[in-house]
Formats: C-alpha cells, sequence, structure tokens
C-alpha cells in the first residue's frame, strides 16, 4: 500500500501514507523529521477545526521536538523515530492535558508518562497532543462539555464513535499516522469500524497499561486494554511490536514472548464466522462486508466454516455487569454532589446503570466467579476456531445523539448495537478491525478478526490479510479539494 511521493504530489499525499511508508522515506532522506512534522501541524490546523478531534495540541511543541529528534545520533533511533503519532487524553503524557473529558480534571497534566507513552518516546515517536473522549471514557459517541463534540471525516452529521473517536478521526484524515486508544467495550474497535481504520485490542498486559487514566483494575484489568489504532493493519503491527511487552510492575501482564507466525502457519488456524450473533440484527451491508471477508480469507488459502460460541450472550450480560454497573460504582464517589457538572453523555450512562441498580456484594461476587466459567467454557469451543470473524456492529457511524434503529424489522438499541465487541473484553481475547464494505451511503463497515487470549499476532496477521485485499480509503474530508489547495 506504500506509494513514494512524485514530484507534483502534494503534502496531502504524505500525510495519508502508512506510518511504515513514511519511516522509509525518512530512512531515505525522501523527507525530513522536520518537513513530515510540519505536513502534519499544516493538516491539523486546517482539518481539526471540522473534527475537533485533538483536547491538546501545540504546534511549537511539535516543532520542538521534531528539532531534537533530527539531532539524535542515527545509532541510537528507535523504531519509530520521527513517526507522528496521538495519545487518547486517557494515556497518560507527561506535559499534555490528559482530562479525560471531564471538569472534574480540567487542566491536569501528568507529571510522569503512562509506561506505553514513556516507549513511544524511547522508540522515537514524535507525539502532535491528546485526542478527545467522551467524559470517563463511559460512551461510543466522543463529546462532553470540556472539548466538546468530535465529528466523523465521512459525514460531520454523524460520530467518529468512542471512546476513542478522536484518536480515530484523527488518524483517518492524515492528522496523524497512528496512535493510542483504550478499549473495555470496543473503544478502539468501533470508531476503527465507524471511520474506515484499522486498530487492535490486545490481551490485557500484552500491551502495558500502566498509566490508564482512569486504571484497568479490579474487573477492568480483565475487560480494559491500552491498544494501536492505525490506517493500515502493517501499521498497527508496527506499533504492537514497537510498544507491547511484559511490564513487570503490572500483576496482569504475564512475560509472553512474541511470536511471528507466518502466512502458512496462519492457514492451519480454522476461521470460524457468523453474521449475526443470533439476537441483535445486522444490516445487509454489513452481512455482505462480513461474508466478502470470508471469502476472501478462502481465496487466500484459509479454512473457513460457519462457527458461533453459544456464549455470546451470557458474556454480553456479564459484560454489562462490569462494564455498566460496576463502572457506575466505581464512578460514583467522584461524581457525587456533582451530577450538574457533568456532560450529557455520562448523565446518559449512570441513568442507564441507575436502570439496573447497583451491585449487591453476592451479585459481585458471583457475577467474578462466572466470569471465569463462561471464558472457560467459550474458549473450549474455540479450539477448533481459534480465529472467529464477525461484525464490529449492528449498523455503520451514527448520527449524533442517534439511539436506536430498525433493522430487518427490529429494533436495536445503543448499548445493543455494539454488543459484537463486548464479548472479547470479557473473555480477554485480542480482538482487530480492518475496513472491508461500503454502507448504502458510503459509509466504512469494518469487520472483526479475534484470537484466543495471548495469540495477539494471530488476530493482527489474519487481519492484515484482509487489509491486502481490501485496504484504507480516505474518507472525503480527507480528499476535499477545498483543503488540498491549502496544503500542497
Amino acid at each position: 500500500m506504500s506509494v513514494c511521493l512524485g514530484a507534483n504530489e502534494t503534502m496531502t499525499d504524505l500525510v495519508l501514507q502508512p506510518a511504515t511508508a513514511q519511516l522509509r522515506m525518512l530512512a531515505a532522506g525522501e523527507v525530513s523529521i522536520a518537513e513530515l512534522s510540519e505536513a502534519h501541524i499544516r493538516r491539523i490546523e486546517r482539518l481539526n477545526p471540522a473534527l475537533n478531534a485533538f483536547a491538546d495540541f501545540d504546534p511549537e511543541r511539535v516543532r520542538e521536538q521534531a528539532r531534537r529528534l533530527e539531532e539524535q545520533p542515527k545509532a541510537t533511533r528507535g523504531p519509530l523515530h520521527g513517526i507522528p503519532v496521538t495519545v487518547k487524553s486517557s494515556i497518560a503524557t507527561a506535559g499534555y492535558k490528559c482530562e479525560i473529558g471531564s471538569h472534574n480534571h480540567e487542566g491536569e497534566i501528568p507529571r510522569e508518562d503512562a509506561v506505553v507513552v514513556a516507549r513511544l518516546r524511547a522508540a522515537g515517536a514524535l507525539i502532535l497532543g491528546t485526542t478527545n473522549c467522551p467524559e470517563f471514557l463511559m460512551a461510543y459517541e466522543t463529546a462532553n462539555d470540556l472539548h466538546g463534540r468530535t465529528k466523523n471525516p465521512w459525514d460531520l452529521e454523524r460520530t467518529p464513535g468512542g471512546s476513542s473517536g478522536g484518536e480515530s478521526a484523527a488518524i483517518a484524515v492524515g492528522m496523524s499516522a497512528a496512535g493510542l486508544g483504550s478499549d473495555s467495550g470496543g473503544s478502539v474497535r468501533v470508531p476503527a469500524h465507524f471511520t474506515g481504520i484499522c486498530s487492535l485490542k490486545p490481551t490485557p498486559g500484552r500491551f502495558p497499561g500502566r498509566g490508564h487514566l482512569p486504571p484497568c483494575v479490579g474487573p477492568f484489568s480483565t475487560l480494559g486494554a491500552i491498544g494501536p489504532m492505525a490506517r493500515t493493519m502493517e501499521d498497527v503491527q508496527l506499533m504492537f511490536e514497537a510498544l507491547g511487552g511484559q511490564d513487570d510492575a503490572d500483576p496482569s501482564s504475564p512475560p509472553v514472548q512474541r511470536r511471528g507466525p507466518t502466512l502458512d502457519d496462519l492457514r492451519t488456524q480454522c476461521v470460524g464466522f457468523f453474521e449475526d450473533d443470533g439476537m441483535m440484527p445486522v444490516t445487509q451491508e454489513t452481512r455482505a462486508a462480513v461474508t466478502a471477508a470470508a471469502d476472501a480469507l478462502r481465496k487466500a488459502g484459509f479454512r473457513v466454516e460457519r462457527f458461533r460460541p453459544s456464549t455470546l450472550e451470557q458474556l454480553r450480560k456479564l459484560w454489562w455487569t462490569f462494564f455498566v454497573q460496576c463502572g457506575a460504582m466505581f464512578y460514583e464517589p467522584e461524581v457525587r454532589g456533582r451530577r450538574e457538572r457533568l456532560s450529557p453523555i455520562f448523565r446518559e450512562f449512570l441513568d442507564i446503570a441507575d436502570e439496573s441498580g447497583p451491585l449487591t456484594a453476592g451479585e459481585l461476587l458471583n457475577a467474578w466467579a462466572e466470569m471465569d466459567l463462561i471464558r472457560a467454557k467459550t474458549l473450549e469451543e474455540m479450539r477448533n476456531y481459534p480465529v472467529v470473524l464477525c461484525p464490529v456492529a449492528s449498523v455503520p457511524a451514527w448520527k449524533h445523539g442517534e439511539r436506536e434503529w430498525m433493522i430487518g424489522g427490529q429494533r436495536v438499541r445503543y448499548l445493543d448495537s455494539v454488543r459484537y465487541t463486548q464479548w472479547f473484553n470479557v473473555l480477554g481475547a485480542p480482538a482487530a478491525v480492518v475496513p472491508v464494505g461500503r454502507w448504502g451511503e458510503g459509509l466504512p463497515i469494518g469487520v472483526q478478526i479475534a484470537a484466543r487470549p495471548f495469540e495477539d499476532e494471530v488476530a493482527v496477521g489474519v487481519a492484515a490479510v484482509l487489509d491486502r485485499e481490501f485496504g484504507f480509503s480516505a474518507p472525503p474530508l480527507a480528499r476535499g479539494q477545498e483543503f488540498r489547495r491549502d496544503i500542497g
């Protein structure tokens, strides 16, 4: 997918190149770090006013970083040297606003990096800024009263998803080459699906989670993970290899050795696929995207068969218990007496949680035990189908504030529409998203490739096969002539 720039090509073409291609151009001296960073600065200055993807961006700080990186001796440069990246504003980034979209944390600037951000810097990445998220991350739409609403570059009337919506919007239009999001219920996967990019929710612990705000503790040590986002799976793999690995101060981060499966190795993994879960319908275009992905894998030499785990509804109910009910209980001390200061989108989450009520100690203990039992049953079923191909959501990107849809005569509500991602959080399994199809109005549709826990490289490798077949398409805002003439 990489194409070197010709003499008549513009900076727009440069910033839309994959991160791996940008690295090759830097190494070959075809572009300098200063030129690459300046191209991204100009891109942000032109497009961010329309998208509102950033929570913190300072062009002079970016230029200073570029100067320091240019001066660094070549012998000491890391695998991401000079690549402009962004970080979701819930991942501690020293010197940058990391406010989790909340007035309760307004103006907060961490003094220390999260482990994964420290690794970003050590690898030579150039941090452009931090990106917008919904307040306290508890929504699939990126909006808050502190920084406002982030818009989807495919249609400004629609959301880029959440909670890593600022990341996905920035990456989709070339305001960032790649970035870091986080995911406890689909928060790197739904935005990738909504904006037509790639992402990976890793197995918890394979990517350092220490330094995430709030901490991924208790049930969220299973549900939650920081994950890479980019325009290609090759770039996702680049980020995974550069930043992954055990954090020996994290009790949920085991010393798993990195693998490098070949295509022949991957073909030994039988792929099970399903177009819907039997509970919530999906659009016809979504069904077609999953079918097209299954056909592409067969063409690539994979054995692909119909398979749907029997435990999906049990996994979903457990996700609701931990994410919705337990999540509301975690935040209750912080928001008590401050409800009027909260964003409407977070108050909506609290209203949903209130309908279920708080958990008793017995209910929480039983759910925690049940999670282990259901995970074990699911993994047993996946022995014969260690790779699962399925939708990301029932629908493509929805309009801001939209909360229910009619699909095939059945009403599909907000949190039910994205249940397809939630299973894999409870399972603690890696799941990647890659764009495959299009909706009738031109919106992108991604598919999800999940694998068994700690087999992240399998999920990434199979997703990369699909990415080579289908690939990234720039959204309309990224290729609009009204912006191109200002950048070229």
